[in-house]
């Protein structure tokens, strides 16, 4: 009972009770000025201390009340409670002095007269007391909650004010139980000093044995007005130690101004990726949208959810959310409604089903669609490419076809990087996806504008959550290559991108991503493992699990023969691809959108015979470009 009365944030002392012991101290301290001032003996002449005592009580009672100084939370005493009670206490000083001074005047009143040396007795010793009183309860619930919770050590990283304000809010935490053993800082001014007996060390000599020495669990990281990729590089360097890296948010963040301890998170691994985020704050994509019906298919997905979220806050006319995944479009439905977003529709349908994507056309009036629907697991869809190119070619032909028919303004498709020479089934479909667009685009009204994407930070199938759930079981995580790259973006930047695409986009570019330097996946597993307070290989190992099917050592985002061209975006660029010969191309996509129970190696040979730069890599299906190698030689010889 004890422990979760201490535990519980919620469980504080009345300021009724915080009122009645603040003027039981009051009256005490009166009582013990009268001592001070008589020399510790009860003679005290003509002075009546019992008539003083109610008339002090009631003085006491009208300072505090004016200043509300037993408002605040007695075990989070800071500065400013501390500076409360002193004006309670100047102001019952002051009301003292007055009516004393007004009663020596009337003899009637003379019994209300209290010497002055007492009254200044007394306000030095409620200044003491009071003060005093609130930091002992402080300290003593502390104490007690420490010995209920175990002592985490730790160290902050920043001694300016960011720093001091993080280090006061563990202080007054109840539901922490942190013991700040020091303060990192760069300054060398700062080195060395001292902040409240805390002393600030170099943070290039703090290493394992420092750690290891002190028993040091976390170190907090709060610099603010910092450079993004500054403080990654610090946040690095800090995570190959055996400790945990928290983060304090940037001061905008802090409810109504304040810090607070929840705030403090363990950082995340798309802090460690060395590049900064693109924020893309297009006016012009609010009068793009405005008065528009908007059809966003893969709604539920974790591109299509992020960004049903983000166009949700525009002022469009109704947003049509489209999947096939019953649960994941129902759970959407329900953020939507508790966020109290009302111009929204719902439509359970599958895009290879043509009769049930015509209904939805013709009950909507649709200007824009975002089609982000697709099979995208690479392993998966190379051991099932009938699959994959029904959904990433035929539903995406079936809904284009239709945006088309119905005369819809623009039509933004969401592809990959895997499309770009492709290695495996996925990104081969993919490119089809985009071809098929271009042989559609000016052949009607609707406008195609494709986006090549990296991999998405928390998407379904990335390696960031498998990875922290292979850590939360203790290992070992798992790595297909050792040399294995790949380019990352989060997945709020790639729905901005998608959504600066929609305006930018006149029908025919395929829009990429300068997304930085590419990632080595080895590098970071073991970043997540030091993030995660654990060390690679003592606590966690790392295996090699080898290329899956279709898997290849690095993502490109533009093919070999391509180039680029810039936009008004530095971080945007338009892929100039080759000259294709769309209306053969088209005749071959519609053909192999027809094809039904045909085994998977025609499938194949038929992606390839679309798609020339389509290379087979760790896959059963190899053996065909193998014999392509062949027949052209003997077509040479």
């Amino acid at each position: 009972m004890p422990k979760k009365f201490f535990k519980n944030s919620a469980t504080y002392t009345s300021r009724w009770i915080v009122l009645l012991i603040d003027l039981s101290i009051s009256l005490q301290a009166f009582f013990f000025a009268y001592l001070i001032r008589f020399n510790f003996t009860l003679n005290f002449g003509d002075y009546d201390l019992l008539f003083h005592l109610p008339y002090v009580g009631v003085i006491s009672l009208t300072g505090f009340l004016l200043v509300g100084s037993y408002k605040g939370i007695v075990r989070h005493t800071g500065i400013r409670d501390a500076i409360q009670v002193f004006w309670a206490v100047t102001i019952i000083m002051i009301l003292l002095l007055t009516t004393s001074l007004l009663t020596e005047r009337f003899e009637q009143y003379h019994k209300y007269f209290i010497p002055v040396s007492i009254i200044l007795i007394h306000y030095l010793l409620n200044i003491v007391l009071l003060i005093s009183s609130r930091f002992i309860f402080k300290y003593v619930f502390e104490r007690i909650v420490g010995n209920l919770n175990p002592i985490k050590n730790i160290l902050i990283f920043g001694a300016g004010d960011s720093g001091l304000i993080t280090y006061n809010t563990l202080n007054n935490s109840a539901s922490t139980n942190y013991r700040v053993l020091g303060f990192l800082d760069e300054s060398k001014i700062k080195i060395g000093k001292h902040f409240n007996r805390i002393r600030i060390y170099d943070p290039q000599k703090i290493d394992e044995a420092f750690i290891k020495k002190h028993k040091i669990a976390e170190i907090i990281v709060s610099i603010q007005n910092i450079k993004p990729f500054v403080l990654f590089e610090k946040v690095e360097k800090l995570t190959q130690l055996p400790v945990k890296v928290k983060i304090v948010p940037p001061v905008q963040m802090w409810i109504d101004g304040d810090l607070n301890v929840s705030q403090i998170k363990e950082v995340k691994i798309e802090d460690l990726l060395g590049r900064k985020q693109i924020q893309i704050n297009n006016p012009v994509i609010q009068n793009e949208l405005k008065g528009k019906t908007i059809l966003i298919t893969g709604a539920a997905g974790s591109i299509g959810s992020e960004l049903s979220n983000q166009i949700s806050q525009y002022e469009y006319k109704d947003l049509v959310l489209l999947d096939q995944a019953e649960s994941e479009l129902y759970n959407l439905q329900q953020d939507f409604i508790r966020n109290g977003i009302k111009s929204f529709s719902v439509e359970l349908a599958d895009i290879r089903d043509k009769a049930r994507m015509k209904d939805v056309f013709e009950k909507y009036n649709i200007n824009i669609i975002f089609h982000a629907a697709a099979y995208k697991h690479v392993p998966l869809m190379e051991a099932n490419p009938y699959e994959a190119v029904r959904v990433n070619v035929h539903g995406t032909g079936t809904v284009m076809n239709l945006a088309v028919a119905y005369n819809i303004d623009k039509f933004v498709m969401v592809s990959t990087d895997k499309a770009v020479n492709p290695t495996n089934v996925m990104g081969a479909t993919k490119r089809v996806a985009e071809i098929y667009a271009n042989s559609l685009n000016g052949t009607g009204k609707t406008k195609f504008v494709t986006t090549r994407f990296g991999n998405v930070l928390g998407s379904n199938g990335s390696v960031i959550p498998l990875f922290k759930k292979q850590i939360e079981q203790g290992g070992p995580v798992t790595v297909t290559h050792k040399d294995i790259t790949r380019f990352f973006m989060t997945i709020p930047e790639a729905c901005q991108l998608v959504l600066e695409a929609s305006i930018m986009g006149n029908g025919g570019e395929i829009y990429v991503f300068d997304m930085g330097k590419s990632v080595k996946i080895f590098e970071l597993a073991k970043k997540m493992i030091h993030l995660s307070g654990l060390q690679y290989p003592d606590d966690i190992d790392i295996v090699f699990s080898g290329l899956r099917p279709g898997e290849k050592l690095y993502e490109e985002l533009l093919a070999t023969e391509e180039n680029t061209i810039p936009t008004y975006h530095e971080k945007i660029l338009i892929a100039k691809t080759p000259k294709i010969d769309y209306k053969e191309k088209k005749q071959e996509i519609e053909i192999l959108m027809k094809a039904e129970g045909i085994p998977p190696i025609e499938i194949v040979t038929r992606l390839k015979r679309i798609v020339p730069h389509y290379i087979s890599n760790n896959s059963e299906y190899e053996k065909l470009d193998q014999l392509s190698v062949k027949v052209k030689k003997l077509k040479l010889g």
